[in-house]
């Protein structure tokens, strides 16, 4: 290290006065020294070093081709080659222009990265500090095992200092970040209100905080634990609890819109959909141990039961079965049923043809009859009416206004003397529908148990729990269960109209089951 306490020496040809600090000067010197090292290694026979020869284009071609020796890169001759291949690529970035140019850009991105900057624009204090590691030597003499220890525990990881970002050039700024939605038309309004804030017009807001602050709401007083132990006991759900005191009086709507009010339950919804008890005795032949009669009272319904369902099935059967050998068709009678309509228009040609075919007088007296009972139509349709029928049809109509009135108004003055009939007819009337209200509540009172059409399936009743006679047991613990629960439950439901009728999906299979016969199996075989 040069030494920095001789201040009466000359440095480098520089008189004392403009001599540069001595942190400064050594490293200069150490710059100097390594640049000469660079040209006496390179620099060929001048300095008769046997360093090693720099080529012909590297001597000759200086930074954008500005040395005097140098040739203008326009002048020069251009290679001819195709750029759009990849050698072309390659050509082109290994001329001494583009190396130099890339070589000088990626120094200058090198330079920003770590100074955060060009070196030759960095200030002395930036580049230049002064070295005082004995003291702090002595200070790590002095520090104890516990301070170390706090200083690597507060010394980050090396994962951390491997992920940490080194560049020194700051981040690009964010454009949106910093637009501002509807600027121009919050500026505009800003200028408005300061031009109205001049004039002594103040923003709503604004005035409603200064009044605010003229008077401040007076705190609402909180209920101490006092309080609350003298608050009697009250119903919570009564109508007249203290809760619902402050809404008593006010708006439905609004307490309902504000959610501090329930809106109110329709009346229907309290009422039971169907008046059928949710679970039904079994008959007392259903017991484990019934009587004779009531077990065969039971029997008696399973067996009405089964032949109703018989009858159906046998119904069905005749609906559906192929209709007798003598109704079977045949291909005659399928002919015949083709050629229905068929033969009545060929006999209705067969008649036109007879009659061209009588000769031309038969044909002339016929064109003759048409022509004569056409003209007499034709004449009446084109005969013009005179001004004396006009009036007489005009006064004919007016008669008829007239008369269809004065009968209008005869009928109205004998409605008068047929009160009593119209009072006897009303009479009637309201007794009939009175009648027909009564039917039909006593309809829909006799049908209040009974299950409705909820879907597009009926409800089927499901088949009695019974047992035959031989299948009786006088003991519970030999008897044989009948029925399900969970059967019974969903068929309830089903019964008091709570869910509609349904039937078990159909499972389809997508695809055809494949039958594969494994290669383990066929060994073994």
């Amino acid at each position: 290290m040069a030494d920095t306490g001789s201040g009466s020496r000359e440095w480098a040809g520089y008189p004392r006065a403009h001599a540069p600090n001595p942190v400064r000067r050594h490293c200069l010197e150490s710059s100097f020294n390594k640049m000469a090292a660079v040209s006496s290694g390179g620099g060929g026979g001048g300095s008769g070093g046997g360093g090693k020869l720099r080529s012909k284009s590297e001597a000759d071609s200086g930074f954008l081709g500005l040395r005097p020796t140098s040739v203008d890169p326009a002048l020069r001759r251009r290679r001819r080659g195709p750029r759009n291949k990849k050698r072309g690529w390659r050509r082109l970035a290994q001329e001494p222009l583009g190396l130099e140019v890339d070589q000088f850009l990626e120094d200058v991105r090198l330079q920003e990265r770590t100074s955060g900057g060009l070196v030759s624009e960095a200030p002395d204090e930036k580049l230049f500090f002064l070295d005082t590691g004995s003291k702090d030597r002595e200070l790590n003499k002095k520090r104890t095992k516990g301070q170390k220890r706090s200083l690597l525990l507060k010394k980050p990881l090396r994962i951390d200092l491997i992920l940490e970002n080194t560049s020194k050039i700051p981040a690009p700024k964010d454009i949106l970040a910093h637009q501002v939605p509807n600027a121009k038309k919050l500026k505009r309004k800003d200028q408005l209100w300061e031009k109205l804030g001049k004039q002594g017009e103040l923003p709503r807001d604004v005035r409603r905080a200064q009044a605010r602050l003229l008077n401040p709401p007076v705190a609402k007083a909180k209920p101490g634990p006092q309080d609350t132990v003298e608050r009697p006991f009250y119903d919570l759900w009564a109508k007249d609890n203290p809760l619902e005191r402050p809404l008593a009086g006010q708006d439905t709507f609004f307490l309902e819109q504000t959610k501090k009010k329930g809106v109110k339950r329709p009346p229907h919804l309290h009422t039971k959909p169907s008046q059928a008890p949710a679970v039904e005795v079994t008959p007392a032949g259903a017991s484990y141990n019934p009587s004779f009669e009531d077990h065969q009272n039971l029997l008696w319904e399973a067996h009405e039961v089964e032949l109703q369902r018989q009858k159906e099935a046998e119904k069905l059967e005749r609906q559906l079965a192929l209709p007798p050998a003598e109704q079977v068709a045949t291909q005659e009678s399928t002919f015949q049923e083709m050629c229905q309509g068929l033969l009545e228009e060929s006999d209705e040609e067969g008649g036109l043809g007879e009659g061209q075919g009588k000769g031309p007088e038969a044909g002339a007296d016929n064109a003759g009859g048409a022509k004569a009972s056409a003209m007499p139509a034709r004449l009446a349709a084109v005969e013009k009416k005179t001004e004396r029928q006009r009036q007489r049809e005009k006064a004919a109509r007016m008669l008829r206004v007239q008369q269809a009135a004065v009968r209008a108004a005869r009928l109205r003055h004998q409605e008068l003397f047929r009160l009593r009939g119209i009072k006897i007819q009303v009479a009637q009337r309201l007794a009939e529908l009175a009648r027909r209200r009564e039917r039909r509540r006593a309809q829909r009172l006799a049908e209040a148990d009974r299950p409705r059409r909820l879907g597009r399936l009926k409800y089927q009743a499901p088949d009695i729990d019974v047992q035959l006679s031989s299948e009786l047991s006088g003991s519970l613990r030999t008897l044989k269960p009948e029925g399900n629960i969970l059967r019974d439950r969903f068929k309830s439901f089903q019964r008091r109209n709570m869910i509609e009728p349904r039937e078990r999906a159909k499972f389809k299979r997508k695809y055809k089951v494949k039958l594969v016969e494994k290669r383990a199996f066929r060994e073994i075989q």
